[in-house]
């Protein structure tokens, strides 16, 4: 009986037992298939729609400008070279790095004691032949008026010999007195000959000494050029720079003393490329006087100076490509010889282009467009410039008109053709730059729940294709008290449920 007893108690309390487990496993049974319902399957999730950013089209005329780097120089730099051997007597207080002088400034005196006894014994050589050239021309005088006297001498001696031969004819003279007047005559013409190469001698002598007096002057000249060389001025307005002498120092003949720069004559020579150079010719071929701006920005400073481009190199240097061209500069603007600037070139203006973030433009050459179905559509265009973080484009022949466009400021490898999108932000209606952050900061708050914000916190963390800083942005914002409908609608949204 208490063996009964016991079996029966046993057999209930293990009824009870399967009765508790067939229970829980039709709870169980309940509540999954309740999550099912209440959670769409793989096949059945709905199509999952992308938020994007968007601007409107709207095509206007924009003048591009070409960002190029180049390097100031001077137009005029003039190296200072010692043209006497000497000591440094006299310095000028502005010899110095980076002194400023005056056109005709005395910048240093050499020792002129050598080139000044050269000068003085250079015009004593003048004086001794100026004096030989005074007493040569007295000597032809003398010498013309001796070759006269022997001259009348002669034609009277010619005239005695005519008259013993009249007499001669006539019977009146002898032979021999004829014959001593012809010896007399003959020998006057013979004086004559002698006066004359005395007289050539003179002028002979005459024309030596007007050589060597021109010698003489020479000489002088070029003793006083010698003696004012000893005396280096400024040649024009400017800076020194390299200076390599002080007072007292020894110097030779042709040695660097320093340069002068002139600061009023700035040019910069940068490099464009040969398609970037064909922008800036006009349509004879012939390079435009283009504005230009020459920007230097170091540590928050910012030095500039506007320009105007003058010419561009005759030959492409050997190893190096593309055009060097050469702007002069209006005004310094701060800017020195050797600084390495910022060249901006103000191109022609071009007519019906869109400027469009550079992020909005893909590999394939097109951006996408959205549709009134509220999907992505390719536009092909054609890429004109690039501007910084923008690019100019214009909608290729044929393709679709970009013009009150809805366009994807930024390309994913998530979107593409065909895709479904919503337009966020002031772009979608007003085609202006979208501020997503602002939108956020303005859009109605609203409170979560612990399960649901855990549930948006863990898929924007496990979400690979969101950048870090939308990610860490997003984090910020669910982790307060208070987050933003629209960040919760645009998370939700993403999640598919």
């Amino acid at each position: 009986m208490h063996f009964l007893r016991r079996s029966l108690t046993g057999l209930i309390l293990m009824s009870l037992t399967l009765g508790l487990l067939a229970y829980a496993g039709y709870i169980l049974s309940t509540s999954v298939q309740a999550r099912m319902e209440r959670t769409p399957g793989p096949g059945a999730r709905d199509e999952r729609e992308f938020a994007v950013n968007v601007v409107v089209a709207a095509p206007q005329t924009i003048a591009p400008t070409l960002t190029a780097y180049g390097e100031v120089q001077s137009r005029r730099a003039l190296e200072l070279r010692a043209k006497a051997s000497g000591t440094v007597i006299e310095l000028n207080d502005a010899f110095e790095e980076g002194g400023q002088v005056e056109a005709g400034q005395v910048l240093l005196r050499i020792d002129p004691a050598d080139m000044r006894s050269a000068r003085d014994r250079a015009e004593s050589d003048l004086m001794d032949a100026r004096a030989s050239a005074r007493e040569a021309g007295r000597a032809l005088d003398l010498a013309q008026d001796e070759l006269s006297a022997a001259r009348d001498q002669a034609e009277l001696q010619e005239r005695a010999l005519q008259r013993q031969r009249d007499l001669e004819d006539r019977g009146v003279g002898t032979a021999a007195t004829v014959e001593t007047a012809e010896l007399a005559a003959a020998a006057a013409r013979g004086a004559v000959l002698t006066r004359r190469q005395a007289a050539l001698g003179a002028e002979a002598r005459v024309d030596q000494a007007a050589t060597a007096t021109a010698r003489a002057e020479i000489a002088l000249a070029e003793a006083e050029r010698r003696l004012a060389d000893t005396v280096i001025t400024a040649e024009f307005s400017g800076a020194l720079a390299d200076v390599a002498v002080d007072e007292g120092a020894i110097v030779s003949n042709g040695e660097q003393l320093g340069t002068l720069i002139d600061r009023n004559a700035l040019e910069v020579a940068f490099r464009v490329s040969t398609s970037q150079f064909a922008r800036l010719l006009d349509a004879q071929g012939q390079l435009r006087r283009a504005p230009v701006t020459a920007v230097l920005e170091a540590s928050g400073a910012r030095l500039s100076a506007p320009g105007t481009i003058t010419r561009a190199s005759a030959a492409v240097g050997e190893g190096q490509t593309g055009r060097r061209v050469f702007a002069r500069l209006e005004t310094a603007g701060g800017l020195k010889p050797g600084d390495f600037v910022t060249v901006e070139v103000a191109e022609p203006a071009l007519e019906r282009v869109v400027r469009l973030p550079a992020s909005a433009l893909g590999a394939d050459g097109a951006v996408l467009a959205l549709g009134e179905d509220g999907r992505l559509q390719p536009v092909a265009v054609t890429l004109l410039r690039r501007q910084g973080d923008d690019v100019l484009v214009r909608a290729e022949a044929g393709a679709p008109a970009l013009t009150g466009r809805q366009i994807v400021m930024q390309r994913s490898p998530l979107l593409g053709a065909g895709i479904k999108a919503r337009a966020l932000g002031a772009g979608a209606a007003t085609g202006a730059d979208v501020d997503v952050k602002a939108q956020d900061e303005t859009s109605e708050m609203m409170n979560l729940s612990d399960e649901r914000r855990a549930r948006l916190i863990a898929y924007v963390e496990g979400s690979r294709d969101m950048p870090d800083a939308m990610r860490t942005r997003l984090l910020d914002q669910l982790a307060q008290a208070r987050v933003p409908a629209s960040v919760v609608e645009q998370i939700e949204t993403r999640m598919g449920g």
